[in-house]
């Protein structure tokens, strides 16, 4: 395609360009309770008005109008988090989704064949790893900048291990209450299948992580022996990495001749860009911990009202309860998956209604 042609939006032109105008409102909110670091977050948020600026300007070279905008819910939620609880319970989601963003820009500039399209992904997404790396510092973090660990990784297993928790409880819950039985064993069951199921989630959660670190281990072996084995090849897949990130040839042949004087830096290298492989963000024995934690939380949600009510009361407190938590959790899971609060909290009730369903059915059909 020629550089007169017109650029030739696509379906994630959009959503790049709501994102750019979310992420300045969320700097500018951070900015609004954090003094100290007040002049970053506003430096942050300038910049990311100036990538929605670019976006502007492609829309106007594609001839087509930018879209309806309005701050998304979750990004709202987000900044109502960093003004109930502080800035750093948000930031490391917001480093992983400046990391997303690097990730999404690179794919599109390999994809754009028009000029203006492909500089403008790889200017962004530039700017967009200078603001991870920023936000890394701020955090104290060390490795590959755009990628969250701690307190994401913390906040991701519990609410993954409470909805694990909340859903499989509530399905037999709703089970023995459909078989009818004594209400005795509505409780004993419900208690019995909260422990078995944190045991359970903690366990594997305990194992999962382990599992990877071993893996990992393994692969940084492997790179150490062939940057010792095959220099040569290692510096030049080193030089097409960074080429590929934006660099110019020379500039990236340049940097990986430097970064293979040593020894270690070139392996952290190799591991991060390569491999793929960052610093773990739990260790594998709190990981467990966490997850079977957040487990029994989320069991344990179902079963309460039969320890303090009447039986035939506690039944649609139950499910009360157990639906909103189902909502209320897949809300949370969209500070992770970047889907819309609503969307993301509905699908959670409908599983959850579909779970419970089933389990009183299934509970019913067996004591007939």
């Amino acid at each position: 395609m020629g550089e007169t042609d017109r650029p030739v939006a696509d379906g994630t032109w959009d959503e790049h360009y709501r994102d750019e105008r979310d992420a300045a409102f969320l700097y500018r909110a951070l900015a609004a309770v954090d003094e100290e670091r007040r002049p970053l977050f506003e430096k942050l948020a300038a910049v990311e008005d100036r990538h929605a600026r670019r976006w502007e300007e492609l829309f106007q070279q594609a001839e087509r109008p930018l879209p309806a905008y309005s701050t998304a819910l979750r990004t709202r939620i987000l900044a109502l988090m960093a003004r109930t609880f502080g800035p750093s319970t948000v930031l490391p989601l917001m480093l992983a989704e400046e990391g997303r963003e690097v990730q999404a820009y690179l794919g599109m500039a390999r994809r754009s064949a028009h000029r203006s399209t492909h500089q403008a992904a790889i200017d962004i997404a530039a700017e967009s790893a200078v603001h991870a790396r920023e936000l890394s510092e701020v955090m104290g973090r060390e490795g590959e900048p755009w990628h969250a660990g701690g307190a994401a990784g913390m906040l991701r297993s519990v609410v993954y291990g409470f909805n694990d928790g909340l859903t499989a409880n509530f399905g037999l819950v709703a089970g023995v209450v459909g078989a009818d039985v004594a209400p005795h064993i509505v409780v004993i069951t419900g208690i019995a299948g909260a422990f078995a199921d944190a045991l359970s989630m903690g366990s594997s959660g305990y194992l999962a992580a382990k599992s990877e670190a071993e893996v990992q281990a393994h692969q940084i072996e492997m790179e150490r022996n062939e940057m010792r084995l095959m220099p040569d090849l290692e510096e030049e897949e080193l030089a097409l990495i960074y080429e590929a990130k934006g660099l110019p040839a020379d500039r990236a042949r340049e940097t990986a001749r430097t970064m293979m004087k040593d020894p270690a830096q070139a392996l952290n290298a190799m591991v991060r860009e390569e491999l793929n492989i960052h610093p773990a963000e739990l260790e594998p024995l709190k990981d467990g911990i966490v997850t079977g934690s957040a487990t029994a939380v989320g069991a344990f949600i179902p079963i309460a009202p039969f320890l303090v009510m009447d039986h035939g009361l506690a039944v649609w407190v139950s499910l009360a309860i157990s639906m909103l938590a189902h909502f209320g959790i897949g809300a949370a899971r969209s500070l992770f998956t970047g889907r819309g609060v609503w969307a993301s909290g509905r699908d959670m009730f409908i599983v959850g209604f579909g779970v419970a369903a089933v389990g009183y059915l299934i509970g019913e059909l067996i004591t007939r």
